[in-house]
Parts: C-alpha cells; sequence; structure tokens
C-alpha cells in the first residue's frame, strides 16, 4: 500500500503528534508499506535522517503566539502535484487541522484517493490558554463549529482515546469515529541510565527525584505540579523535579519556580536526543508526574512506564485510558493534597514503588505499536473499499481499545 501524510508539525518540532505520526510510520514501512510525509521545513538543516519514509519538506512561515511552529506555504504543496499524482497512492492520511487538512482535501480530490484524518488536538482547550482574552463560550462554539465543518471533508476520523470519541460526538460529528491509540514500539523504550543522567546533571545518587517530561506550555498544567512540590518539600525537603522540554512557558515556569521558594528543587533541561538522553531523563526519576488536562491520549505516560518508571498523575480526557486500571501508577484528583500526598506515598514505600515499576512494564508493553498499526492498516483498507463502491459509511463506528 502506498500512503500519502501531511501534517503541520513533525520533527525536529518534538511533541506528541510528531511522535505519533514517526511511530506508524516505522510500523508501516516495516510491514512493506511505502509512507510519503508532507512536512513543514523549520531550518535548512533539518532534513536529518528521521526515520524510514519518504519526507518532503514545505517552506514555512512562523506562527505569530508560538514560536516552535510553522505553517506551510500552500501554495508550494501545489507544486509538487505531478510528482506526487505519478506515485498512485491509495489513501491520504492528514494529521493536523490547519495547512495540512485544507492542502490534504485539495490533493485527495486531485488524486481521487480516500480521506482519514486524526484528531490530535483538544482545541476547545488548547486555545483557552492561548487566547485568553476570548470568551470560553466563544471558544468552544469555535471550536465545535471548526471540527464538524472539517469533518465533513474526510471519510472517516481517527481519535487517540476513547474520551476524545465523546468530544466528537458532542460535536455532532458525522463522520465514521475510530479509537486509534498511538502504540509503543518497546525496542526503543528499553535500556536507559538514571545515574548517568544524574552524574551529568549534577544530582546526587540518592536524591528524591520527580521526572516530568512535556513541551513547556501552560496547556501542560506544569504550574499546578510546582504547587504540588511545594507541598511535597514540606514532607521530603530535598526533592527535585526534573522538568524536560521547552516551550513558550519555559520562562514563566523558571521564573514562578523561583517566586515560589523552590529555586533548588526544580531542574529545567532542554529537549533530549530520544535514543539517548531521554531515557537516562526518565530513568533517573523516582516517580513520574503528570497533570496535563488537554491530552488526546499522554503518550509520555507509556514511555516512563515501559522503562520502569512508576507514575502519579490525574486522569483526564485522554489519559483515563491509560491510567483506568492504576497499572503501574497511582491515579490523584485534581487536588493539590491528594496529589502530594500519592507522590510522597510513592517516594517513601519502596516495596509500593518496585511493585509499580513491574507493573509500569508489563502494561506498556500491552500498548503494542505493531497491533495500533494493524488498526490503522484495516482503516485505510476499509476506506479504499467504500471509495471503490461509490459510497462512504455515514453513521457512527465505535471502536474501542
Amino acid at each position: 500500500m502506498r500512503i500519502l501524510m501531511i501534517t503541520d508539525v513533525y520533527f525536529p518540532r518534538i511533541n506528541g503528534v510528531s511522535t505519533s505520526i514517526r511511530t506508524f510510520i516505522v510500523e508501516l514501512e516495516k510491514q512493506g508499506h511505502h509512507v510519503t510525509l508532507i512536512a513543514p521545513r523549520y531550518n535548512v538543516d533539518d532534513d536529518a535522517d528521521y526515520e524510514p519514509g519518504t519526507v518532503i519538506r514545505i517552506p514555512s512561515r512562523r506562527v505569530p503566539f508560538d514560536p516552535e511552529d510553522r505553517l506551510m506555504k500552500r501554495r508550494l504543496i501545489d507544486l509538487h502535484f505531478r510528482h506526487l499524482g505519478m506515485q498512485r497512492f491509495d489513501v491520504l492520511h492528514i494529521h493536523t487541522p490547519f495547512v495540512a487538512h485544507y492542502a490534504g482535501i485539495r490533493l485527495a480530490r486531485r488524486l481521487g484517493i480516500p480521506v482519514v484524518e486524526t484528531f490530535h488536538t483538544h482545541f476547545e482547550e488548547y486555545l483557552f490558554h492561548y487566547l485568553r482574552f476570548l470568551p470560553r463560550f466563544g471558544l468552544r462554539w469555535a471550536a465545535r463549529r471548526f471540527t464538524r465543518t472539517q469533518s465533513m471533508a474526510v471519510d472517516a476520523m481517527v481519535v487517540p482515546s476513547t474520551l476524545m470519541e465523546k468530544v466528537l460526538i458532542a460535536y455532532d460529528v458525522d463522520r465514521p469515529l475510530h479509537v486509534i491509540p498511538t502504540g509503543l514500539d518497546k525496542s526503543r523504550f528499553e535500556g536507559g541510565d538514571g545515574d548517568q543522567f544524574r552524574i551529568r546533571n549534577d544530582i546526587t545518587l540518592n536524591r528524591p527525584v520527580l521526572c516530568h517530561v512535556g513541551r513547556s506550555a501552560y496547556e501542560k498544567n506544569i504550574d499546578f505540579l510546582l504547587d504540588v512540590l511545594i507541598l511535597v518539600k514540606n514532607k521530603l525537603p530535598d526533592i527535585l523535579l526534573v522538568l524536560a522540554g521547552e516551550g513558550p512557558a519555559r520562562a514563566h515556569l523558571e521564573t514562578r519556580s523561583v517566586s515560589l521558594g523552590l529555586a533548588d528543587n526544580v531542574k529545567f533541561v532542554d529537549y533530549l536526543d530520544r535514543d539517548t538522553e531521554l531515557k537516562d531523563c526518565y530513568r533517573s526519576g523516582d516517580v513520574f508526574v503528570f497533570a496535563s488536562r488537554t491530552e488526546t491520549q499522554g503518550l509520555v505516560l507509556l514511555e516512563a512506564m515501559a522503562l520502569g518508571v512508576p507514575v502519579v498523575s490525574t486522569a483526564v480526557l485522554g489519559t483515563v485510558d491509560i491510567l483506568q486500571y492504576e497499572k503501574g501508577a497511582l491515579v490523584a484528583d485534581d487536588e493539590l493534597e491528594d496529589f502530594a500526598s500519592k507522590v510522597v506515598r510513592l517516594l517513601e514505600d519502596e516495596g509500593l514503588r518496585r511493585q509499580k515499576s513491574v507493573e509500569a512494564v508489563e502494561y506498556a508493553h500491552t500498548w503494542s505499536a505493531e497491533e495500533m498499526n494493524q488498526r490503522m492498516l484495516d482503516l485505510y483498507v476499509q476506506v479504499m473499499q467504500y471509495r471503490a463502491a461509490g459510497s462512504r459509511p455515514m453513521v457512527q463506528l465505535r471502536e474501542n481499545i
């Protein structure tokens, strides 16, 4: 099968969408399928060999309120149409709703192929953190109308979690919805040396460490973790929170950690190489902490678990599917005292921590990238068959994990 994908974000921009796309490309190529990905160009030297598949980089411009992101120049995508038309693609998969959506729909119509789109981001919540000057009810209305309108142009929509399926049903999206999470390639999350990470970053080997990996972004609710840290520090004065990742909220978080008297209890590190330093960072933590309210899945939870790091997290939106059985994790209320008490409990109870560590590895491996990829392939085949028959299903299809 020949699959054309298009996205407004990809490596070297690091986030869950990039990771999801790469994971599926790797699995598809392993099975002998060919994937071509259209993605923004970030720098003149970002043509690194990130993964299998063919990547077409499109010159792009910066986004005013988010300097990490880019918007592709749509007319330059059209210049590739003749070449793409010769590839005889079977299906087009859109991963983001901006330039990629509209350019993808245009390409699919010209190529005469069906379209699948993954709803990676809960924009109703996401936009609230960046457009606070607008009323929340207005953002909710706009996000719903935007999503519903876009969905009408595709053959099927993919969501990474069951709660995101419910969100789109509430939006009155009338296209088939398929719950297909991103799986974990366990071969990429083995090993790691936490002690070496601590040595490189001047962290004593016996110091209690909490770890958080993700963008330093307002929607990640890292301010909540700083407030939790104050309570944990009352019990464990030597506690350290490692925050790995860059983003628009980084300066704010650095300033706030100082104002809260946490300058010696928080360590900020930049983006890390996923195949080496990132695994070391995860393994340096005694506990992985997470409190985002906007995740459509929460891949970092699975990554931490796969490396044997027990988790304390709230279960909100997409993370509910991962955390519902509390395997390898303690689920906390979205409330400071409860979250802090569970962190302290896990840090002080070595037996419980070991138990959760073993559970975490076993549970993470049940989220197989190979299995999730097969679900995606089955969907591709389904939309191709409907297109060949000259029809498109209009009823909701429920596919649970």
